[in-house]
Formats: C-alpha cells, sequence, structure tokens
C-alpha cells in the first residue's frame, strides 16, 4: 500500500506542466492535517513547489534538471481548477497588440476570482480582482483590446484607436460592439465611432 506522499507524488506526476494540487483532492487519504503535513514536506524536499496557500504544483524534468513550470501555464491551470476567469492585464495587452513599447514588469493578471499572488519558483505573479467589463470577451484579441484601451487611458484614446485601425478583424470589431454598454462611455463611443 502507497504512503499518502507517495499517492501525492504519483498524481502530481499525472498532471500537465503547471497542473495544480490541493489538500481537498486528497482528504480521502488520510486526515487534514495529514493530507496539510505531507504536502508541506514534499515542497520542503524539492519535490512539489508551494505556489501559494494550499497549492502546490510539481517540478518539471527539464534535461534531466528538476525546474518550475512556465507561469502562464499554471496561471491557465488555476483559472480551470476555480473555474474563474484570468487574463493579462492591460499592460501586457497593450504590448501584445504593438500599441506600447514599454515592456511590463512582472507579471499581472486580472480575474473575476480574489486577487492574490503565485510564486512559482523565482518568478511571482500577481492576480489582481478586476471589474466585470474588463473581463468581457475574455482572452481573445478583442478582450486584450479593451484592457489595453483601459490601460492606456481615455487621454491617449485618438491616437490608439488610430494604431487600432487595421489590426483587429471584423470579427473582433464585431465582439467589440457587442460588450458596449458593458464599457465606460468613452471607449464605448471610440468603438463605435470606428465600426460606424
Amino acid at each position: 500500500m502507497k504512503t499518502l506522499p507517495e499517492s501525492i507524488l504519483e498524481h502530481s506526476r499525472l498532471l500537465p506542466e503547471g497542473g495544480l494540487l490541493s489538500p481537498k483532492e486528497f482528504l480521502h487519504l488520510g486526515s487534514r492535517a495529514a493530507v496539510d503535513q505531507a504536502l508541506s514536506r514534499l515542497a520542503k524536499g524539492g519535490r512539489l513547489i508551494r505556489a501559494a496557500r494550499g497549492l502546490y504544483l510539481a517540478s518539471i524534468t527539464d534535461q534531466g534538471k528538476q525546474a518550475t513550470p512556465a507561469v502562464d501555464k499554471v496561471v491557465r491551470a488555476l483559472a480551470s481548477k476555480n473555474q474563474e476567469e484570468i487574463v493579462l492585464d492591460g499592460a501586457r495587452s497593450a504590448e501584445m497588440l504593438g500599441l506600447s513599447a514599454q515592456v511590463p514588469d512582472g507579471h499581472v493578471f486580472l480575474t473575476n476570482g480574489r486577487t492574490r499572488t503565485l510564486q512559482v519558483g523565482e518568478v511571482t505573479a500577481e492576480i489582481r480582482h478586476a471589474p466585470r467589463w474588463m473581463l468581457a470577451l475574455g482572452a481573445t484579441t478583442a478582450g486584450a483590446v479593451i484592457r489595453a484601451l483601459a490601460w492606456l487611458g481615455e487621454q491617449r484614446i485618438g491616437e490608439v484607436m488610430e494604431a487600432l485601425r487595421k489590426q483587429p478583424t471584423p470579427i473582433d470589431w464585431k465582439a467589440l460592439t457587442s460588450v458596449r454598454s458593458l464599457l465606460p462611455s468613452w471607449m464605448a463611443l471610440a468603438i463605435g465611432r470606428e465600426v460606424g
């Protein structure tokens, strides 16, 4: 019969890169205290990585060495595990769309869940609660446009819309039009003018 730590490690090996473990998944194998202790010891021994309170992930093997998973994969796994929306923040959205040459510091994401911080090896990811309209259209190009516009601000809307004119597809513009009622007035107006 396997020990509790062996069972946890076996389960962790079945997860994709960035897959998360929580104590609740193992309560059928032992008491909460025993599960917490097993996870803590596995993390201290380097067999698991403690990403946040009550969240652990398996390290990956890269060319025979233990490595930490990519932050984006861990964030996607968290979104899936908690059934919440987690997307790039406005600064990274603006950079991705070519609207800003400024390379954002750190890893910041927006969510409809609670604000928290993940530690993945040496990398810290900040996940901030955001209003519903900023998460409209999720992780699509049109959703990135909304977050980029919000980050760049109302004062720059003219130049930004000029730069955006040919980038989003007609389908993206249609999606943006469909959520105008959720957006701040200045943003809804700029999108409405663009679509005509």
